[in-house]
């Protein structure tokens, strides 16, 4: 599966879910993640996605702005597998 119809299944999911995951685009700020993951009572958690199957597969810059976000408390994760995305949504309180 390609990154983008990974991105479609997990949006789709916490749509689902109650929620919405909204892309984020930076001008100005190379390395953000992906996307704006934002749950019902005030939940956010960021996600860079990958495709599925690569190792790690972040740039230097997105790996600084990742430590940066978790700096301030963040709840950021690179997400590359279903089984991630699944886990992640058991632990915001959500079935998948």
């Amino acid at each position: 599966m390609y990154e983008s119809g990974f991105e479609n299944y997990i949006t789709t999911k916490i749509r689902k879910a109650g929620g919405r995951a909204f892309k984020w685009v930076c001008p100005g700020m190379t390395g953000a993640p992906d996307r704006i993951c934002v749950f019902p009572g005030g939940r956010i958690i960021f996600i860079e996605l990958k495709r599925p199957g690569l190792k790690d597969g972040r740039s230097e810059r997105q790996k600084k702005v990742c430590r940066l976000l978790r700096s301030l408390g963040c709840d950021v994760r690179r997400i590359g597998e279903k089984e991630e995305f699944v886990e992640m949504m058991k632990e915001a309180g959500y079935e998948v």
